[in-house]
Order: C-alpha cells, then structure tokens, then sequence
C-alpha cells in the first residue's frame, strides 16, 4: 500500500471511530434508558490479506453467506443462505451453474499427512446439497453431493457421480463416473440410471433459475416491498367465482406475476 492508499485508509478509519464515538456520547446522554445496539461485522465478502474474492456478477451470493479468501466463483453459480466457503490457506473454485445450498461449509487443507497441498475445485452445474462439509478435494462437472454429506482429504468426484446424503467419504477417495455411494464410511452402493443423470443436470439449472428469483427478491428496496405487500393484499380479497358473474375481468398487476420457472402449488 502506497503513501496516499496509507492516507485514505486512516481517513475512513478516523471517519468510522468518530461515528462510533458519537454512538457512545449519545448512550451517556440517555442515561439510564438508554439501550446499545450491537453492530453486525457480517461481510458477504472478506478479502484475507491480498486474497480477495472473485464472483462473477451474474452469481448469486446470500446476504448470510460467507466468502472468504482465495476463492473464485462462476456465471450463474448461487451460494445460498448460511453457507460458509473460506479460501483461506489455499484456494477454492467453483464453477459455472453450480448451487452450494444452504449451511454448506467449504474449506481447504494447507497440507496433510501426505504433504500434499490442497485446494478445493468443484467443476460447472455440480449440486451440492444442505449442510454439507467439502474439504481439499475435487468434485467434477454435474456430479451430485448429498444432503449432510462429508467429502475429506483429496476425495476425488468424477463427473456424473453421486455421493448420498449422510455419507462419509474418508480421505484420498475416488468416486468414479455414474456410480452412487453412501454410508460411514461411504463404498460403493450401486450405479446410477440414465434418468438419474438427467435429474442431476436438471437439479443445477433448477437451482440456477431459482437463484434468480432470490437474487431479484434479495435486491429489492423497503419502498418496494412495502408496495407489493400492499398489492397482494388488494388482490387477496377477490372472489373468483362472484367476479366471474358480474363479467368482471381483473388483471393480475406485473408485480405479481411469477417467473415461469416458479410454480405456484394449487391448493384443495
């Protein structure tokens, strides 16, 4: 960092410690019925020293989620809500169309027992289901990692596999192409069919469509909200069948209108 970065740099530290100072007089004027307010520190994005985040603007990132470090992430890729992918001893790459769910913690391995150092690569349109922990290993192309599952050490996924929810894959494993395992530890269970390969891909465009919706959602002002809040209240209150009578036609407003790839299920 130069001289003027240096210069900067103290001038927004001194600019925030004064709004904290003028936090602290303001809760000694209240007195006793004043309350502290506690500051969230959260940051979608945390650089580690010089290894800052790349994330393509068309993915979609959580506000709850956590990337840190050395860590690059693909077009159309969504890290959703609690997840945790932290670059920091080595790097981690997620590709294209891939959809790291929710709670999912991603980490890397410095070294090992082996000496080998570790990154943590996962390949384009790869689904990677609730809570699942994946350390220093690879998972290739539309392959598929279940819910609660746990990938160790230089486990290796190849393309079109599947890892069941729950499993643990011990280190140094290697999960061949159109087979399925599971278990503790995870061996092999059986082969994937045709239509299941085909759910795998589907799963990711899925995901990918439905980041969409969220990213859209999730960008919204207050001003915004409260608008449509008060829209599908109007709209709520209308009856189908009497409108139906009096040759009433009501348009649903844009703002209602759901993207096609969002079902709205149809109740009794």
């Amino acid at each position: 960092m130069g001289t003027l970065g240096r210069a900067i740099y103290s001038v927004g530290f001194w600019i925030r410690e004064t709004g904290q100072a003028l936090d602290r007089l303001g809760c000694r004027l209240q007195g006793n019925h004043y309350f502290q307010e506690q500051l969230s520190r959260h940051r979608t994005l945390m650089n580690v020293f010089d290894k800052a985040p790349v994330v393509d603007k068309d993915a979609f990132v959580a506000p709850s989620a956590s990337i840190i470090g050395d860590v690059h992430v693909g077009r159309g890729s969504s890290i959703w809500y609690g997840c945790v992918v932290r670059g920091d001893v080595n790097r981690i790459s997620i590709g294209s169309g891939t959809n790291i769910q929710d709670n999912t913690l991603v980490h890397v391995a410095k070294s090992n027992l082996s000496g080998k150092v570790l990154p943590t690569i996962i390949g384009d349109n790869v689904t990677v289901g609730h809570s699942a922990v994946l350390h220093g290993c690879t998972v290739e192309d539309e392959a598929f990692v279940g819910m609660a599952a746990t990938l160790l050490d230089g486990v290796y996924v190849e393309k079109h596999a599947m890892v069941a929810a729950g499993a643990l894959v011990r280190q140094n494993t290697k999960i061949p192409c159109g087979e399925v395992w599971g278990g503790n530890p995870a061996r092999f269970l059986r082969k994937l069919t045709e239509e299941e390969m085909a759910f795998i891909s589907q799963s990711a465009l899925n995901y990918s469509n439905l980041a969409q919706v969220h990213a859209a959602e999730n960008a919204k002002s207050f001003d915004e909200i409260e608008f449509e809040k008060m829209v599908r209240k109007k709209f709520s209150r209308r009856d189908e069948e009497y409108d139906s009578m009096l040759g009433v036609v009501r348009e649903t407003p844009p703002e209602l209108i759901l993207p096609e790839n969002i079902k709205v299920p149809k109740t009794a």
